[in-house]
């Protein structure tokens, strides 16, 4: 609230600075110190009711109340009514700088994406729109109209407006890389190297220009031992393979794959493929077709600002790449996932409906989605009915499915259902896969929640012995046990083993700070209880842990406001309110 109150106040001083600049223009053959007197008068005496001059009366009340609102919906994720705001308040076009690139993005979140290049092309002569994202829309229209001349006359223009931001600088690049791809129908080989997505855009470019090293390319991209996940791009080999009529070679590929552990995308090309419909995937992606190329490119960048939490920017350049390939609608997966991670559930279950039983994949994830609003909006038992009935609808549901319906009784804190769908899971796999290392921990923690601590150890020990580094099943066996009181001197080496695997991870620092508290180190214990709670401000055990741990010290006033912040947490369960109740009169020996 205070972010967006200081952007309108900024706002606020800025179209002032307009409006001085406005009365200077219109009074510049006046003596310069009247012009002074009446803009030191204006600044004091305005008001909505005295505006009589005809040098404001364009700055009318409604006109700034209108932006105003409109910047308070957009902060607010509300582009909907921001949208209206900005579009009744037009007339600050000419006067307000910021104003013009405030409504474009709003166009854009909004998916309108064609006006808002007209109103960029209608204001091209003024400066209000010399801004990144103007040009970006620019060259995405003349590549989408194939005219890649004008496209190379707006990018001139755009590598002036990189403002030394990174990311910047990679879409100006790769834009310029791959219009000089598509102009001179040749790779050029002094461009910049950017590393992965070096490698991402040379393979494109190769398979556009049906390069024979094409293959190569892509085999090196999806390459198993490769550092990065590349598996978004063995659906577009598969794509490639198909597109030059090698079936077998499709099939043989996707025999490889199973289903449980691959992201949706290369899930649903499986699934056509084993159902022979292979002319869906040229229904939605080719490349040979330069806008399907800049479309996967800006999709790419998309999911770079989301993975930043840079929500609107995602969207910003998700809606772009949804404009040059409309038929690739499984981008919108990544939209309703922003829309829900803005708690803007309405506009998620809304981008969700694209998505039907025909992409079976995709529709599960709609479920799933969906599912999770609910659990948003209401709570997670209703989340977990909605979404059994609808899995109890599927004929021959998957393994993917069966794991993801497991999950989601855990979440609701059914953990004996959870254990039943996660041993159907376990009974179907190699036992020795990294995925049943992980399916393994899951169950270990649902049998430790029912208290069930023998199985808990032994799924949680199994989990170990396929992967003894994994630093998350370390810490989780590791504070059971000392929950319990139970082999401490190991559970502290474990501990400190995970810490030396993942030192920044906040739950591991909470577990090897509360093991010192049990073995009696407070001190030791204070400083990574300390760091816990720096990096979890809101987690309610870990401020119960550092309460406990500053009344051993001494530090009882400390002590006491850390508990009381647990009581106001909205999570706290019932359970430890009452503890943290008792243990705010008597300290955590009477708990």
């Amino acid at each position: 609230k205070y972010k967006i109150l200081l952007n309108c106040i900024y706002e606020f001083i800025s179209i002032y600075q307009a409006m001085i600049r406005f009365v200077f223009n219109h009074l510049k053959f006046k003596i310069l110190k009247y012009i002074k007197l009446v803009v030191l008068i204006g600044l004091v005496y305005q008001t909505p009711t005295n505006t009589k001059s005809a040098s404001f009366e364009k700055f009318d009340s409604r006109y700034l109340s209108n932006y105003f609102s409109g910047i308070v919906a957009y902060e607010n994720k509300d582009n909907s009514n921001s949208l209206d705001f900005f579009r009744s308040s037009k007339i600050l076009i000419d006067k307000h700088d910021p104003y013009l690139k405030r409504y474009i993005f709003s166009l854009v979140q909004e998916n309108k994406i064609t006006g808002a290049i007209n109103l960029i092309k209608q204001n091209l002569r003024k400066e209000n729109t010399d801004f990144f994202e103007s040009y970006v829309l620019l060259v995405v229209d003349s590549i989408k109209k194939d005219n890649f001349d004008q496209a190379e006359k707006y990018l001139v223009k755009l590598s002036f407006l990189t403002e030394q931001n990174r990311f910047n600088l990679i879409i100006y690049e790769t834009l310029r890389q791959y219009i000089y791809v598509f102009k001179e129908k040749r790779i050029s080989f002094n461009d910049q190297n950017f590393g992965n997505l070096t490698l991402i855009t040379n393979t494109f470019k190769r398979c556009y220009l049906g390069d024979i090293n094409t293959e190569d390319f892509f085999l090196k991209l999806i390459d198993e031992n490769n550092k990065f996940d590349y598996s978004r791009y063995l659906f577009f080999y598969l794509s490639y393979l198909i597109e030059n009529n090698r079936i077998d070679d499709a099939i043989k590929l996707t025999n490889k794959i199973e289903y449980i552990n691959n992201p949706i995308l290369l899930s649903q090309g499986k699934n056509w493929i084993e159902n022979k419909k292979y002319e869906n995937f040229k229904k939605v992606f080719s490349c040979k077709n330069h806008k399907d190329l800049i479309s996967e490119f800006l999709f790419l960048i998309s999911n770079l600002y989301s993975s930043q939490d840079q929500f609107e920017k995602s969207n910003f350049y998700l809606n772009i790449a949804n404009f040059l390939n409309p038929k690739f609608v499984f981008n919108l997966a990544l939209v309703a996932d922003n829309y829900y991670l803005n708690q803007n559930y309405e506009k998620a279950k809304e981008t969700l409906k694209v998505f039907n039983k025909e992409t079976l994949f995709y529709y599960w994830f709609r479920i799933k989605k969906e599912a999770q609003i609910i659990g948003k909006e209401s709570d997670d038992i209703k989340a977990l009915n909605y979404l059994v009935k609808e899995f109890s609808k599927f004929d021959n549901p998957n393994l993917k499915m069966i794991l993801d319906v497991g999950n989601f009784h855990k979440s609701a804190k059914k953990y004996k259902k959870a254990i039943s769908f996660y041993s159907t899971v376990l009974s179907s796999i190699d036992s020795n896969s990294e995925l049943s290392s992980d399916i393994l921990y899951r169950r270990g923690g649902s049998y430790e929640r029912i208290k069930d601590f023998e199985n808990s150890d032994k799924d949680l020990l199994a989990s170990l012995e396929i992967d003894p580094n994994d630093a998350y099943v370390l810490n989780y066996l590791a504070y059971s046990w000392l929950e319990r009181d139970y082999k401490i001197d190991e559970a502290i080496s474990m501990l400190e083993k995970a810490y030396a695997i993942k030192s920044n991870d906040p739950y591991i620092i909470d577990s090897i700070g509360w093991a010192y508290y049990l073995i009696d180190d407070y001190v030791k214990a204070e400083k990574f209880l300390k760091r816990a709670v720096e990096l979890m401000p809101d987690d309610p055990i870990v401020n119960d842990h550092y309460g406990d741990i500053l009344w051993k010290l001494d530090r009882k006033i400390q002590a006491r406001y850390f508990w009381s912040n647990v009581l106001s947490f909205e999570d706290t369960e019932e359970e430890m309110k009452e503890k943290i109740n008792i243990k705010l009169i008597s300290g955590p020996q009477n708990t």
